[in-house]
């Protein structure tokens, strides 16, 4: 006879929980998966003492093997940059605590508002702006003060959910917020920041998809890819799906020093975007945070990047090139400076491309 155990057998993780739980968190690790050079141990190990490495193996996977500049590797390695005081770079670069309305929301601009949902995230970026954000003044069950706060605001019909990475968060989490969030009658449209879909394309399951099938206003997801191999097989696969469901795709990217500073490089992620069914929307200059000072590109070649771009791709394949002032009513947009005429310059006889 087989004996049967009086407890309940506890249901398995989905796929991507035990992936995350999975990620790399220490230099050692990093450079021993990636055959990279010892050398960089002590300054990743210093740099991640201050912010602390975390990258996703299906991440890991995208990248060349004992190539130091490999543009992913670059977006979460630890590096001596990080430790070095740069003027105007701070821990509060967007003045996010003046833009506070209650805990975990912001509202920096008029009409919407951003719940911050979690501080947690699959990777950690390296140029984050909220490295040094205090995700603990928003911890335990604050959520009521927030909603009641949108709830008594009839200006406010989108809301956007960010963090750290919203879909850190379970299904059924959620399915909670969103359910709370529908009792809200001036509430029209739902935007997701994520960048899980990425770097962890397994997010993107059964569950996640019916919650957003479910929603009951139009929804937005606004992806974060910087370079086009990020573009992966199962990256386009996860893409697909999240068409299937219903929501808009756009993405945004940071214009990065030593990852995708260069026209080709971004023409191409555009093009790998499209043919995924996602749209170019931003193309951020870099939010002044400490500790990301290395990534920092002039305005004016950043300018000229965006011209270049701009000069090689149809207009609905070009990012706006835009920078976030704290305050502002608005992100400013930076005009792209245009190459000089040339071969391949001329105009459409119908009338413009």
């Amino acid at each position: 006879m087989i004996a049967t155990s009086p407890y309940p057998r506890q249901p398995e993780a989905p796929r991507w929980q035990a992936e995350m739980a999975a990620a790399v968190r220490t230099p050692e690790d990093l450079v021993a998966s990636l055959a990279l050079p010892e050398e960089l141990l002590p300054a990743a190990r210093a740099a991640s003492e201050v912010f602390p490495l975390r990258v996703p193996r299906a991440w890991l996977e995208r990248m060349a093997r004992s190539d130091v500049s490999d543009p992913l590797l670059r977006q979460v390695l630890p590096a001596a940059g990080e430790l070095a005081e740069q003027a105007g770079f701070s821990g509060d670069p967007l003045a996010e605590a003046a833009a506070r309305r209650a805990p975990g929301l912001l509202q920096k601009y008029r009409g919407r508002a951003l719940l911050v949902t979690t501080g947690a995230c699959a990777v950690h970026c390296r140029y984050c702006f909220r490295r040094e954000y205090p995700y603990a003044d928003d911890a335990g069950d604050r959520l009521d003060e927030a909603l009641g706060e949108i709830a008594a605001d009839a200006s406010l019909e989108e809301v956007i959910l960010s963090g750290g990475d919203p879909l850190s968060l379970s299904n059924a989490r959620l399915g909670a917020l969103t359910e709370r969030l529908g009792r809200i009658a001036h509430v029209r449209r739902l935007r997701v920041h994520t960048r899980t879909p990425i770097v962890l394309p397994a997010r993107v399951d059964e569950g996640l998809l019916a919650w957003l099938a479910a929603l009951p206003w139009p929804a937005v997801v606004v992806l974060h890819a910087n370079h086009p191999a990020e573009i992966a097989p199962e990256v386009a696969a996860a893409c697909a799906r999240l068409r299937a469901s219903g929501v808009t795709l756009l993405n945004q990217s940071v214009l990065l020093r030593g990852v995708n500073d260069d026209a080709t490089v971004l023409a191409e992620l555009s093009r790998a975007l499209f043919a995924v069914g996602v749209l170019p929307y931003y193309l951020h200059a870099l939010d002044p945070v400490r500790g990301a000072g290395h990534f920092a590109l002039p305005d004016e070649r950043a300018r000229q990047i965006a011209g270049e771009l701009a000069a090689t791709l149809p207009g609905y394949l070009v990012p706006r090139l835009v920078r976030e002032v704290a305050e502002a009513a608005a992100k400013v947009v930076l005009p792209p400076l245009l190459p000089n005429p040339g071969v391949g310059s001329r105009g459409d006889a119908a009338g413009g491309c």
